[in-house]
């Protein structure tokens, strides 16, 4: 009778857990970006060639986490260091609820570790920067040719003859707001243009959401979109073997593994969630208490 209890109470608290997600689900309103795809982008930080090659880890690490979601993962730019690392990248993600997912990943990543550069065996703190761009699509979110200025040049960096001899780098202008976006990471000069146009829409579609909802969620201690860019939101201790996120002081264990962009992360990410869906019913119920 007692392993039977047991059993049942398991089971009754699962039930409990999946009802009270039904109902925040239910009672939190969706974003407008929240069913989009994104555009991410990632940027070495403070710590030279460590930061570029921390900043290559965590591309890595989101392409696996894309795959580990079953989601289109299509890089729009990839700038290699001298040894490996990477100095900025940005890529397409596509697939259902990617962006609202992928939200929390937006601002300053830390590493602490000794990096393989240090003779010394002395440990180093360096930092890159992700952001995570709603993709609207042309319905959505339309931009007027007359806007923009198209620039073509030779591509630069490394890529045989071809490099040398073919104008298939893009630049676009938006002249209204002096908002760029480049592109070569194709041989096709169309491809190009597609491309660079993506990111652009994603840059401006970004600015537009975050003038509309600044005011809304200047409290949240988890931001959305790219108003986390500027705070360390979470810190990848090697010699401690841990990874803790600073907005909800949630740490796991395994550094490595949660590189590998599965599990570990989408249980960080979860957790994020999970905090986020709460502070937002706060402030509904604090809306209400304040009508009243």
């Amino acid at each position: 009778m007692r392993d039977l209890a047991v059993l049942e109470r398991e089971a009754c608290q699962k039930a409990i857990k999946d009802v009270r997600q039904k109902i925040l689900s239910l009672l939190i309103p969706e974003e407008e970006s929240d069913m989009s795809d994104l555009v991410l982008e990632v940027t070495a930080g403070v710590g030279g060639q460590e930061a570029m090659l921390f900043t290559a880890e965590v591309f890595d690490m989101y392409q696996s986490f894309a795959a580990h979601q079953g989601w289109g993962f299509d890089i729009l730019e990839y700038m290699k260091s001298e040894i490996g690392g990477l100095r900025h990248a940005s890529a397409s993600v596509s697939g259902p609820k990617s962006y609202k997912r992928m939200k929390f990943e937006a601002g300053v990543h830390r590493v602490q570790r000794v990096p393989k550069t240090e003779k010394q065996g002395r440990m180093h703190t360096s930092t890159m920067t992700v952001a995570v761009l709603p993709q609207p699509t042309e319905i959505t979110f339309t931009i007027n040719a007359k806007d923009l200025r198209i620039e073509t040049k030779r591509a630069s960096g490394a890529g045989g003859q071809h490099v040398n001899t073919t104008d298939s780098a893009v630049r676009i202008v938006h002249l209204p707001t002096g908002v760029v976006s480049e592109c070569q990471q194709e041989r096709s000069q169309l491809k190009n243009k597609e491309k660079a146009m993506k990111v652009l829409r994603a840059k401006l579609y970004s600015m537009r959401l975050e003038e509309e909802t600044s005011k809304r969620y200047t409290a949240r201690k988890v931001q959305i979109g790219t108003k986390g860019r500027s705070e360390k939101i979470r810190t990848y201790n090697f010699p401690q073997d841990r990874i803790t996120d600073h907005r909800i002081l949630k740490t796991v264990h395994d550094v490595r593994e949660f590189l590998v962009g599965e599990e570990l992360l989408e249980e960080m990410n979860l957790a994020l969630e999970e905090f986020s869906n709460q502070e937002i019913l706060m402030d509904i119920l604090g809306e209400n208490n304040s009508d009243q």
